[in-house]
């Protein structure tokens, strides 16, 4: 009674009721798709550029950011209105990037000229340019903020840099193509996915930030080719204790052990799962499939897949607001 209420009152003062977003950015379809986390209905969709990929939003959860790659810039979007309000410079093929805790700069992971690019969100300006390997896509910032990781595709490296000076300062050697980088919450542990490789590779990170190579995690599924286990999209728990890694062509989000390390299970979700996403209350894990156009609700508690949602064309990557 008291949520009923609650929205009431809230439209009759002319403001929307508490509810959540996913935004799933569609990069066949150049849209993004606005699907109601406390219904699991889509509410809306809308054009977010030419082939949007990565997304994100603003620590106040107000802005929502899209890597529209195609169009060498990240384009930023309302997210209670869904109207674009401006655009970022990015440099060429924007695909992955990550916010600085307090939303200011934005790190890009240019794939076209091995490039990270920094961004100020505030000035719409490009601050810097680091070299890094052969087409970098992840990008992850360490929980203290003195770190941003990239990882380059073909070079199969993993590049910490450092963001005080722009400077990368360590090197890691991973796996063919990388595609993920995800620190745990307390920053102790870095975990890579390496698509090709078919695996993911587990960091211990020093006080100092710097890197040891502890642990590579393997896959293996009965009657799925190995060739089909494809890491990608990587979350973790905030205690630690599950991770979570989106197996590509398996169509299987994998549950580890954040402790020993070891696979417990495997969930069956949607065509070529890619990216992963919780909620604010981490109650729910949604999965992009890009192969059979739909985000797949994951109980997370349950470790189980409990629906499936249509969206647009080739979901990439998906990000969540309160």
């Amino acid at each position: 009674m008291k949520t009923l209420l609650l929205a009431t009152a809230l439209v009759s003062l002319g403001l929307p009721a508490l509810a959540g977003k996913a935004f799933v950015t569609n990069e066949r379809g150049n849209t993004v798709t606005v699907v109601d986390t406390e219904t699991w209905e889509v509410i809306d969709e809308f054009f977010a550029g030419n082939r949007p990929r990565g997304v994100t939003v603003s620590p106040d959860g107000k802005l929502l950011y899209v890597a529209a790659s195609d169009d060498s810039l990240v384009r930023v979007f309302d997210t209670a209105t869904h109207k674009e309000v401006y655009t970022l410079p990015s440099g060429p093929d924007p695909e992955l990037f990550v916010l600085d805790h307090v939303g200011n700069p934005l790190y890009i992971a240019n794939e076209d000229d091995n490039l990270v690019t920094i961004t100020d969100t505030e000035k719409h300006v490009i601050l810097a340019e680091v070299p890094v390997g052969v087409e970098p896509e992840g990008m992850a910032i360490s929980p203290d903020g003195k770190f941003v990781v990239n990882t380059s595709e073909t070079t199969n490296m993993a590049h910490f840099i450092s963001t005080e000076d722009y400077e990368i300062k360590y090197n890691v050697l991973v796996d063919q193509r990388p595609r993920y980088a995800r620190y745990t919450d307390d920053g102790k542990r870095l975990f890579v996915s390496s698509e090709i490789g078919g695996t993911v590779s587990v960091m211990d990170i020093a006080d100092t930030g710097e890197p040891t190579l502890v642990s590579k995690i393997g896959f293996e599924v009965p009657g799925v080719l190995p060739e089909w286990l494809q890491p990608v999209g990587v979350k973790v728990t905030p205690d630690g204790n599950r991770i979570f890694v989106a197996l590509g062509p398996a169509n299987r989000v994998a549950v580890i052990d954040g402790q020993s390390l070891e696979v417990i299970d495997y969930i069956m979700v949607g065509q070529r799962v890619w990216q992963l996403q919780f909620t604010p209350d981490f109650k729910y894990l949604l999965t992009t499939n890009g192969n059979s156009n739909d985000i797949t609700v994951i109980d997370v508690a349950a470790e189980k897949a409990i629906k499936s949602i249509p969206v647009g064309q080739q979901p990439w990557g998906v990000a969540v607001i309160e």
